[in-house]
Order: structure tokens, then sequence, then C-alpha cells
């Protein structure tokens, strides 16, 4: 885990950055790209008490949600993977809301067909 942390931090962040995070060791990796990790250990502290990681925990309860209601409502084990996809472009699309539906399109265009099985389906096999 902190190999991939690590990696990511290099692609992803400047140096001095400051990464905040929640105590968990493998953060740490982020300093062998030059950032500044500075872990808040959250122990018993409710997510009200803990401003710093408010989208963090805003994008978990909405994760939350969409998968309790998918697994209650729908077959969730046979289309688990098609929710986190959905769930995921959504997210990496959240910043340019009105042209969501045109992106999803130009999207949708430009992808090459995928077999149902694939895709998830009745007979589709689990990929996590």
């Amino acid at each position: 885990m902190s190999e991939a942390i690590a990696k990511w931090a290099e692609a992803s962040l400047l140096p001095k950055t400051i990464v905040t995070s929640d105590g968990l060791g493998c953060f740490a990796a982020a300093t062998e790209a030059g950032c500044i990790h500075m872990p808040r250990v959250v122990g018993a502290l409710k997510p009200r008490e803990l401003p710093e990681f408010k989208w963090i925990n805003t994008l978990l309860g909405n994760l939350k949600t969409m998968m309790s209601g998918a697994f209650e409502a729908l077959k969730y084990r046979e289309y688990a993977q098609t929710y986190l996809g959905a769930f995921a472009y959504r997210f990496n699309h959240r910043f340019d809301l009105r042209d969501l539906i045109a992106n999803l399109i130009v999207d949708a265009a430009r992808t090459k067909p995928v077999p149902k099985k694939i895709i998830g389906g009745r007979h589709a096999e689990a990929r996590f």
C-alpha cells in the first residue's frame, strides 16, 4: 500500500504539499515525493470534530448511501462493479456538472463494445 501511495503522490502532488491523513502508516510514503505528512489520529472523534476530513467523509457518505440503496433495491452482487464505475464517473466529473451528460454521451460513443459478461449480469464473474 505504501508503494502505491508513493507512486500516486509522485505523479499527482507537488513537492511540499501538505498531506493530512488519519494516521494510517502507508500515507507517510507521501514524503517520498517531497510532501509533508501531517497525521491526525482520529480515535473516538466524531466527523463533525474533524473539519479537515469533511470532503472525504462526504464522499464516503455518498458512496455508502448509493451502495446501500443499490444493495437493497437491486441485485448488488451482479452489478457491484457497474455501480462503482458509475459513482467513479460522476465523482471524476463533479466539477463540470453542466457538461456531465454531453461528456457521458461522447465517452459512450468513443467506447468500444463490451460483452455483457464483462459489464455485469446474470452470469458475470465478480471482479473485486
